[in-house]
C-alpha cells in the first residue's frame, strides 16, 4: 500500500551503519499531519462498511490516554518503549481481529491498520537512545473491546497523541 511503503521507504532511506535518522521524518511535520489524516480516514471508511459484526473473541487493546504534564516528563527513551508496547499490543489485536472477520471491507480495512501500525513498530524499532534494544517484556494498561472500530478508533488515538507529540519532541531535539 502507498501509505505504507511512503514510511517504510522513508525509514530505509534514513538508514545509517545500523542506526536510521529519524530526522526527515520528525523534522517535516507534514508526514505527521499525513498519518493523522489516513488514522482519521480509515477510522472512517471502517465505520461505513455494512455489517460488520461483534469479536468473537475480544480484542485486547492498549489505553493510550496520557496527561501532557506525565509526558512531557518523561526522557525520549522512555517515551519511545511506551508507544512499542502500545503499537505491540494493537499490532497483535489486529492481526487476531482479522482471523474473526469475513466482511470483505472490514477484512480490507483491518489489513490496511496492520500495515500502517506494523510498520510504525519496526520504525521505531531502529531509533534507540540508549545502549540495548527493545525488548517485549512490556506490559501496557490494555481494555478489551468487541467492535472493529474501537481497534481503529485506538490507532488514530495514539497517532493523533503520543506518536504525534514524541515526534514533535524528537524535532525539537534534531530539527535545530
Amino acid at each position: 500500500s502507498p501509505p505504507g511503503l511512503l514510511l517504510l521507504t522513508s525509514f530505509l532511506l534514513h538508514v545509517k551503519e545500523d542506526h536510521a535518522s529519524p530526522t526527515r521524518l520528525v523534522c517535516d511535520n507534514r508526514l505527521i499531519q499525513k498519518y493523522i489524516v489516513e488514522a482519521k480516514d480509515m477510522e472512517k471508511r471502517v465505520g461505513q462498511c455494512q455489517a460488520l459484526p461483534p469479536l468473537s473473541c475480544p480484542a485486547v487493546l492498549p489505553l493510550v490516554d496520557f496527561t501532557f504534564q506525565q509526558w512531557k516528563s518523561k526522557p525520549n527513551e522512555t517515551k519511545r518503549r511506551e508507544i512499542l508496547c502500545d503499537l505491540a499490543l494493537l499490532v497483535g489485536a489486529v492481526a487476531a481481529a482479522q482471523g474473526q472477520v469475513s466482511n470483505e471491507c472490514g477484512a480490507r480495512q483491518l489489513s490496511q491498520l496492520y500495515r500502517h501500525a506494523n510498520s510504525f513498530f519496526l520504525l521505531l524499532q531502529t531509533f534507540s537512545w540508549e545502549a540495548g534494544h527493545w525488548e517485549p517484556s512490556c506490559s501496557p494498561h490494555s481494555v478489551e473491546q468487541n467492535q472493529i472500530t474501537s481497534i481503529f478508533l485506538t490507532y488514530r488515538q495514539l497517532v493523533q497523541g503520543k506518536l504525534s507529540f514524541f515526534f514533535f519532541d524528537l524535532a525539537k531535539v534534531l530539527c535545530k
